[in-house]
């Protein structure tokens, strides 16, 4: 071991924060470390709340943090390994808020199935730099375009910078381009098992935050920092190996070749659209984001290679096959949003939802949905804990967390706008 040389223990929150502790060296076999189980009853201005499994008004007991040696890996910071832990109550209970284990949970539910997850995130964001004055403002990329590269998409070369040290750790990089408003990038991991595949979105968004911010950039995954431009989503792409290895999500560029398990996971993505909203799309700024003619995951619906569409089906064949879901953004917390996703599927899936037609209309000028995502953070809220089967898969507990302290946040960005609500999520994230 280095001299020096530490543990970064980390774990994703119900504010998808990454909390944790940094440990000594010694501590880099299979371990554990205790925290306030009150962090999940915390806002993001900080004020304790009594939300459901918060534990405030129960004593605030410890939660146990518990990682095993073969998830270690290389930090990017000097000296430091970094790892990822589930949490358990202090009875050895595994946590019902954890949704690092919501997802293991949802993946062993597909595995009994005959199927096995796999999972491609697609993260965008905003950069920000403070002005001569200390005020937050857009970066500065005057020649940027969708699917720029070079100097003019990131003068700063802070991307850069970003894509070198991911290579240096051992993060698998699918692409960088600077998407269709600036100053915003999109970032994409390559295809893997579920898990492992939130897991490293999970650090590398957090690396990049933190990188970024050597260069003098605020990087921001909320869903609509600027309100007169487009926002940032999180398109939890996925697809199924049967025993066999083979994709299970067979031939899906054609609606009369869609395997019966396609068709469920669409069905059931469809049925529960306005109940998975509340999570998957969990603050005030995803509802200026969802909205139609907007790219952004509005409509019930579904297509294959539609962008205004929901849920659309990729055009590619045998390995590549796979469905995409453009509802959600990076304000979620990654494991519970993709088990969202995953488990709505499953829904549809075994209960053999009905498919409905696939969209026909170009969803700028006109579309065939009738159903809309809800309108406002109450309003999914309330949707979420109306749809009794999703909550009952994801756990009621979580749910009840959830909503407990999103009803704060609501009363919190009461009356914020614009600037103001930026500011308030902005440095969270």
């Amino acid at each position: 071991m280095a001299v020096g040389e530490r543990l970064r223990l980390l774990f994703c929150d119900h504010l998808s924060l990454a909390r944790g502790k940094y440990l000594p060296a010694s501590k880099m076999g299979n371990g554990s470390s205790r925290f306030c189980q009150g962090t999940f009853a915390v806002t993001y201005d900080k004020e304790l709340v009594p939300a459901p499994g918060g534990s405030m008004l129960e004593g605030l007991p410890d939660m146990e943090a518990i990682y095993v040696e073969e998830d270690i890996r290389q930090g990017w910071e000097p000296n430091t390994k970094v790892v990822i832990a589930d949490l358990y109550e202090s009875s050895g209970k595994p946590l019902a808020l954890c949704g690092r284990s919501l997802l293991k949970r949802t993946v062993k539910q597909w595995q009994d199935l005959g199927y096995s997850p796999k999972v491609g995130l697609e993260l965008e964001a905003f950069a920000f730099q403070r002005d001569a004055e200390g005020r937050i403002v857009p970066y500065q990329t005057p020649g940027a375009y969708v699917y720029g590269t070079g100097r003019y998409v990131d003068p700063l070369r802070f991307t850069d910078a970003i894509w070198e040290r991911a290579s240096e750790v051992g993060f698998h990089i699918d692409c960088f381009t600077s998407e269709y408003d600036s100053p915003q990038f999109e970032f994409t991991l390559t295809y893997d098992d579920a898990v492992k595949a939130v897991d490293d979105v999970f650090l590398f968004r957090l690396m990049a935050r933190e990188i970024a911010l050597e260069h003098g950039i605020i990087l921001t995954f909320m869903p609509k920092p600027i309100l007169n431009v487009g926002g940032s989503g999180l398109h939890v792409n996925f697809s199924f190996l049967d025993p066999q290895g083979r994709n299970a999500v067979g031939e899906c560029g054609n609606v009369a070749h869609l395997t019966a398990l396609t068709r469920g996971c669409v069905a059931g993505l469809m049925h529960h659209h306005r109940g998975m909203a509340g999570l998957v799309a969990p603050t005030v700024s995803s509802y200026h984001r969802l909205k139609p003619a907007t790219l952004s995951g509005y409509w019930c619906n579904w297509g294959i290679d539609h962008r205004g569409v929901t849920t659309r089906l990729s055009a590619e064949h045998g390995a590549k096959s796979r469905i995409e879901h453009r509802m959600g953004d990076a304000s979620a917390n990654l494991y519970t949003l993709t088990a969202t996703v995953l488990q709505a599927a499953r829904l549809g899936f075994t209960q053999k939802y009905e498919l409905p037609p696939a969209e026909q209309a170009d969803c700028f000028t006109a579309h065939d949905a009738k159903v809309g995502a809800p309108e406002s953070l109450p309003e999914a809220l309330k949707a979420l804990a109306d749809d009794a089967e999703l909550v009952a898969q994801v756990g009621e507990l979580l749910v009840q967390n959830h909503i407990g302290i999103k009803e704060v946040e609501i009363q919190k960005t009461a009356g914020l706008e614009g600037d103001a609500l930026r500011d308030y999520y902005i440095h969270f994230v």
